[in-house]
């Protein structure tokens, strides 16, 4: 399996791509069309759409890959507004903040965070059961469309 379908697996069922239309260039992922797939050259930059990249073994999704995950996969959470401000500043989710859970509650499980319109804010990690204490982490922050922002600040200062 690719490096895009074994980070898919870890949100429930298979997701299936159609391999014949997502290209790799410098261990960098990209999902094409097949009118543009047919005008693609070997010196491209950038083409399609970006799922993501592999960096010192381990992938690193794109929010579009996010996205288009948010309708098929299993584990996904709903958080309420506050929350998601928390999440996307870079915190973890606590249960007071959960408002629907819908796949896997099992500790170690991956799962997407959405915002209250069913937005991908990003993706965390099952701490603990979500059903347990109100005071208590139960997702922890991996990547929040925040991260982005946080990187270029850094950079800056």
């Amino acid at each position: 399996m690719k490096p895009y379908e074994v980070f898919a697996a870890r949100f429930g069922p298979r997701v299936a791509f159609n391999s014949e239309m997502v290209v790799e260039k410098s261990q960098r992922y990209y999902l094409l069309n097949p009118r543009l797939k047919k005008l693609l050259q070997s010196d491209y930059y950038y083409a399609g759409l970006y799922l993501g990249k592999v960096k010192n073994g381990m992938f690193f999704p794109s929010f579009n890959l996010l996205n288009m995950l948010v309708g098929v996969v299993a584990n996904k959470i709903v958080v309420d507004q506050k929350a998601a401000w928390l999440f996307i500043c870079g915190r973890d989710v606590f249960r007071v903040g959960v408002v629907k859970v819908m796949g896997s509650k099992r500790k170690g499980d991956a799962t997407l965070v959405l915002n209250e319109f069913g937005e991908c804010l990003g993706f965390g990690k099952i701490l603990e059961d979500i059903g347990g204490s109100e005071g208590r982490i139960v997702i922890k922050n991996v990547l929040d469309v925040g991260d982005f922002l946080r990187r270029e600040a850094r950079g800056r200062f």
